[in-house]
């Protein structure tokens, strides 16, 4: 199984240890390679790359262990910030070429589909729901997964995943978040940030 988009970021609640350094000023990052320019809330850390790499390495290993076969992480890292431990604010790209991977919409749709069971799979006494849409960010198309779950000891999550290809690049930006507010303001920053 080849996944092409890998939003590990929704199936690491309650196993998060990252270590990473205390930046409590707005930042704005400008990404060359899109075009891109955010402003990274007050109060978020960027999250070290090693620890990083192991909070992923969980969440491909969840997506195996529920479907039994290899996934391909192609995934570049642009930044990973977090404030608190269930508050996570990453963006990354990876390789999509239409004429090797397919159509891209139908790819897309079916990677929900496996996240989504995996999150089943993964934690069968939590409650799911989910929603496909488009969202305009600075004017372009992006498409948007958006994920609630609700834990039996009253935890709610909510998980917001938005993916665009750009030429044969996908880029994908993943809000997730325990805290309403918090949410909010991560929301807030990629909805208002800017491609040229």
């Amino acid at each position: 199984m080849r996944i092409l988009k890998i939003l590990c970021l929704f199936l690491l609640i309650g196993f998060q240890s990252c270590n990473s350094q205390t930046k409590s000023d707005p930042e704005t990052l400008k990404i060359e390679e899109f075009n891109w320019t955010i402003d990274i809330p007050e109060n978020f850390e960027p999250i070290n790359q090693k620890e990083w790499n192991k909070t992923l390495k969980k969440g491909i290993d969840a997506i195996e262990n529920t479907f039994d076969e290899k996934v391909d992480n192609q995934a570049v890292t642009i930044f990973t910030y977090k404030n608190g431990q269930f508050n996570n604010f990453e963006a990354n790209w990876q390789p999509f070429d239409v004429e090797i991977d397919g159509e891209y919409l139908e790819t897309y749709s079916e990677v929900n589909k496996i996240l989504y069971q995996t999150f089943e799979t993964q934690m069968p006494k939590a409650k799911l729901d989910s929603i496909s849409s488009t969202q305009k960010i600075s004017g372009l198309d992006f498409q948007r997964f958006d994920i609630t779950i609700d834990f039996p000891n009253g935890m709610k999550m909510k998980s917001i995943g938005f993916s665009r290809l750009f030429d044969k690049k996908e880029f994908t930006m993943n809000i997730s978040s325990v805290d309403e507010k918090i949410g909010k303001k991560m929301l807030d920053a990629f909805l208002n940030s800017k491609f040229e």
